[in-house]
């Protein structure tokens, strides 16, 4: 299943209307009308959109990475910053949202710098939580590229956090991981250096 592309999206309409019917009987015991006209859609539409959402679950992040892999004599740090992602939090099911920053230093191979991204969206469109988001993602190009070193860096706004529980609307949580060479201070430091540069 591909929701990348710009062709009609091909759910799966066995599943779309088991879900829907589960979230009828959510808007039910909610106490709404599940059958007042602006709702007789809305199961459907859940369904669909959280198929969507949930699209992270159909894709290998690896072969991704692995489709498009160079040999190339470059040993420099390589960043792709301020990756937009959409997550879904795992414990409340409402979303989290923010930037992604990467950065390896290659070891003979190179991936186009779009299947980074692509990888952030991939890990991002499954329930999740940001910790383990930012290590999955660290992992995958530490394991098909065996770079140097890789470091992630994710910043994140959590709506479980700003529109119920403790209603902090402005709080961001920053989490990061890393390999290799970034585990020395000078080259981590560089990095920051870098993606915090406008």
């Amino acid at each position: 299943m591909d929701f990348n592309s710009n062709q009609p999206v091909p759910f799966d309409s066995e599943k779309t209307e088991k879900i829907a019917e589960h979230y009828q009987q959510i808007i039910q015991l909610l106490g709404e009308d599940a059958n007042r006209e602006g709702l007789l859609k809305t199961p459907e539409r859940v369904s669909k959109a959280m198929q969507f959402l949930m699209q992270g679950y159909e894709q290998n992040p690896e072969d991704i990475i692995r489709s498009a892999m160079f040999t190339e004599d470059y040993r420099q740090m390589v960043i792709v910053k301020d990756i937009d992602f959409y997550s879904m939090c795992e414990h409340h099911m409402l979303p989290f949202f923010g930037k992604a920053h990467i950065a390896y230093i290659p070891n003979k191979k190179i991936t186009g710098l779009s299947k980074i991204a692509r990888i952030v969206e991939v890990y991002a469109r499954r329930m999740q939580v940001q910790e383990r988001m930012t290590t999955q993602i660290k992992e995958c190009i530490q394991k098909t590229l065996n770079p140097m070193g890789v470091i992630v860096v994710i910043e994140a706004q959590h709506l479980c956090m700003q529109m119920r529980g403790v209603q902090k609307q402005h709080s961001i949580t920053t989490t990061s991981d890393f390999t290799g060479v970034f585990e020395q201070a000078k080259t981590r430091e560089e990095f920051l250096n870098l993606i915090n540069r406008k």
